[in-house]
């Protein structure tokens, strides 16, 4: 495998061909290629729709890899998250996106580097990795050659299907990462030396895969942002999956769903997984309790247990983890309720959505500068608490003596009031200048902050170390980012209640 390079173009040798990316520079000067979509696994469609993902066949030629793929994500599903997330047109889905500073194998006297490979989000029915935010320039700036990946979202990757194999959407990260470890060489990196990386549903995937058996020989570390623990039995990805049927009907086969487009499966999905109407409460207390409809599914096979339970048998122990969250995912969707809610009171309000007796106290005492911002925000710190928090210290706590390093987000938007959901998207991959991050961010995003959570996390993926000590259960260490950032002993000490010991 070699690069061949003009001012403009280099193009690289893979598995299946060569590939022809382009030439970049940052405003200081810093120079990187892009290669993007390039396809690893052949379009899911035909006979391969619903089926495992099959690696892509080889190619005549030089294919360009000057603009992104395809996307499982469609039109429709566009804009349903904070981040801009582009849908493509297109059969051809499963894509990677490569960005590197070194195209061309490493010579003997220059190291091969780091690689991130990153998983976006989108509750695991949207979400394209087209976005421009995750550009991997900055950490191509800082010798980490970073890799974007698509995967089947929605029913047409998660649904169960009597005839067909489930969590066809992890086979596809699994595949992805198989596509590295076998490539990624060829782009200046290290195919020993990868971590994976992503941001809520993005981060539920890493922690997924973490736990796989399957997955472990494929990278060596984790880097989880805002996770969503999501485990579906068998029983209730069944469930879903005859009523879609039923309401399109179909007989609940290959050849059934395989009978209607795409785009009615689409509209199908959305029709039975519709949100709870009625009042806001209810509908926080559905979410709560439910969750997600549409996710990886503990089959007792590819996934022979839940997130939690997986980690906790020791599974993927060797691999070192960086997880966090923000610490007010959530708490943004009861925005249009606030006035409404501050005429109940807050105890009152937390034991309609479950939190009865000394926990719901300790838990009131344990956030009192949340309380008095009003109900609102305790409700919104407690969706999240539930949600994203406490998923992240008890993944820290089943680790045990495993190395973990856990975080929290704390900056506060300006324009949002809180330390939202996707926040620190932006900040981890050091990109304060680039499409709606205003929106979200306001328009002087600290850059020094930015500095100080991509700075950790390039350490993290190239040397192991993110830059402040160890969680262990004895010291429950946290980096704090905020402005300024610090480092506390017990960061996560106000969601105890909540973990039932």
């Amino acid at each position: 495998m070699h690069a061949h390079a003009t001012d403009t173009h280099v193009e690289v040798t893979t598995a299946a061909g060569r590939v022809r990316g382009a030439w970049r520079s940052d405003a200081a000067g810093n120079r990187s290629a892009a290669f993007l979509g390039i396809p690893f696994a052949e379009p899911p469609v035909g006979e391969l729709r619903f089926a495992a993902p099959v690696p892509h066949g080889p190619w005549d030629g030089v294919r360009d890899a000057l603009e992104y793929g395809a996307t499982p994500q469609r039109g429709d599903d566009a804009g349903i998250t904070l981040i801009p997330e582009p849908s493509v047109p297109g059969e051809s889905t499963l894509n990677v996106n490569v960005f590197t500073p070194a195209p061309g194998p490493a010579s003997a006297s220059d190291a091969a580097l780091p690689v991130l490979v990153y998983i976006h989000g989108g509750g695991y029915v949207s979400g394209s990795p087209a976005s421009p935010w995750y550009d991997g320039a900055a950490f191509n700036r800082d010798g980490v050659v970073t890799v974007s990946v698509s995967y089947r979202l929605g029913f047409e990757g998660f649904g169960w299907i009597a005839d067909a194999p489930l969590n066809r959407g992890v086979l596809d990260w699994i595949l992805a990462l198989e596509w590295v470890r076998d490539n990624i060489a060829a782009f200046g990196g290290d195919p020993a030396r990868v971590t994976i990386a992503g941001q809520s549903a993005g981060a539920g995937a890493v922690l997924t895969l973490l736990g796989t058996p399957r997955a472990q020989p494929l990278f060596e570390a984790v880097y989880s942002i805002s996770a969503v623990a999501v485990d579906i039995d068998r029983d209730r990805a069944e469930g879903f999956a005859r009523r879609l049927a039923a309401a399109g009907g179909i007989e609940p086969t290959r050849a059934g769903f395989g009978s209607l487009s795409e785009e009615r499966v689409l509209e199908l999905q959305r029709e039975v997984v519709s949100e709870r109407r009625g009042r806001p409460l209810d509908a926080v207390r559905g979410f709560l309790d439910d969750g997600l409809t549409l996710a990886p599914v503990t089959d007792g096979e590819l996934l022979p247990a839940g997130t939690i339970e997986a980690i906790r048998s020791g599974i993927g122990a060797d691999k070192r983890l960086v997880l966090g969250a923000t610490d007010d995912e959530f708490s943004m969707i009861l925005d249009g309720v606030k006035r409404r809610l501050s005429f109940v009171p807050t105890s009152l309000l937390l034991w309609r959505l479950g939190l009865r007796g000394r926990a719901r106290s300790d838990y009131l005492r344990a956030n009192r500068t949340v309380r008095r911002r009003g109900a609102a925000a305790m409700v919104g710190r407690f969706l999240t608490d539930r949600m994203f928090r406490t998923v992240a210290v008890r993944i820290a706590l089943a680790r045990r003596s495993a190395p973990t390093w856990l975080y929290r987000f704390s900056w506060v938007s300006p324009p949002r009031g809180f330390a939202l959901h996707c926040l620190d998207v932006p900040f981890f991959f050091d990109c304060l200048d680039a499409e709606r991050v205003d929106a979200i961010a306001g328009d002087a995003p600290p850059q020094a902050l930015a500095d100080e959570v991509h700075a950790g996390a390039a350490a993290f993926v190239a040397t192991g170390d993110p830059g402040w000590p160890r969680f262990t259960d004895a010291a429950r260490t946290t980096r704090v980012y905020d402005t300024p950032s610090s480092v506390a002993d017990d960061g996560y000490a106000s969601v105890r209640p909540l973990l039932g010991s």
